[in-house]
């Protein structure tokens, strides 16, 4: 894995619709590319201008610096989204520590922050997540797609293993953190399955899990499809071909089970008291207009 260090001239992007998306008014990548190697991953797509993305990770040297000074002249407090992207817990950032100190950063100007994360290297930023909290809002969104440890190495390669992740958002839960699951992609034809759905949902109620966001479907495009057309070549048998005559060139791939699955997640998370839709969230509301200090 190459490792290339960049100056950034900017950090946080607005979001135009932050009730999409856990109610984000800022986008924040800290780095660019991902070590995690998942095989359905949009970030490959070439409109994101990441090259090699499973080669490279580019490394915003000051981000720090970038993220005070904007957070000092922010007059508007909204949730700061990262993970959109790139995973913030790459296991580089056991070595460069930018994600938990920008935590830090987002705290000292009371920040809503939410983060989305396959690794539970997440766990040593608690303290942060907990002060975020106390200001404002922390909210941690786990990526769960299955609990099958085989499946998991297979479309999610280099990623923590379910089991972990598991452990992680119960410790999370524990602290008071509002955090969940993210069941998505759920890929046609390979964990789409009620089976998979129903043991997603019941292990993340037994980690403590406030909501399951699912997406019963994936998007491929360009480069992206190319790459995961490979990876189902190299894995599953015959598959690329049931992809190709059912979605052909189409962007969002969605499962032919879709109906059933969702309906077995709100019956099973109404019964387990689980938020499983984006507008039914507990988010920051955008509406404190505050003269922030520096840092």
């Amino acid at each position: 894995m190459k490792i290339k260090e960049v100056k950034a001239k900017s950090l946080l992007i607005k979001v135009g619709s932050p009730e999409n998306w856990f109610g984000n008014v800022y986008n924040m990548n800290i780095y660019r590319g991902c070590q995690h190697g998942c095989i359905y991953c949009d970030s490959r797509s070439q409109c994101y201008h990441v090259e090699n993305f499973d080669d490279e990770v580019i490394i915003k040297s000051n981000v720090l610096e970038l993220l005070k000074k904007e957070l000092s002249s922010k007059k508007l407090v909204g949730t700061i989204g990262t993970g959109a992207m790139s995973d913030p817990y790459i296991p580089l950032e056991k070595k460069y520590n930018l994600t938990g100190e920008a935590l830090k950063i987002i705290e000292y100007y009371k920040f809503p922050v939410t983060v989305i994360t396959k690794s539970s290297l997440i766990l040593k930023d608690i303290d942060a997540l907990k002060g975020i909290n106390k200001n404002t809002q922390a909210t941690v969104g786990i990526t769960i797609t299955t609990v099958n440890e085989k499946l998991a190495r297979i479309i999610e390669p280099k990623a923590p293993s379910p089991l972990e992740r598991l452990e992680a958002l119960k410790k999370l839960s524990m602290e008071g953190i509002y955090a969940g699951v993210l069941m998505m992609p759920i890929l046609p034809y390979i964990n789409d399955s009620e089976d998979n759905v129903r043991e997603i949902i019941e292990a993340s109620n037994r980690a403590g899990a406030k909501f399951i966001i699912p997406m019963f479907g994936v998007t491929l495009r360009d480069a992206q499809r190319v790459y995961f057309y490979n990876k189902l070549d190299s894995n599953f048998k015959d598959l690329k071909q049931r992809y190709i005559k059912a979605y052909g060139e189409n962007y969002v791939c969605m499962s032919k089970s879709t109906k059933e699955l969702w309906n077995l997640t709100k019956r099973l998370c109404g019964e387990y008291d689980i938020v499983s839709n984006m507008r039914d969230l507990k988010v920051y509301k955008p509406d404190e207009y505050v003269q922030t200090s520096l840092f």
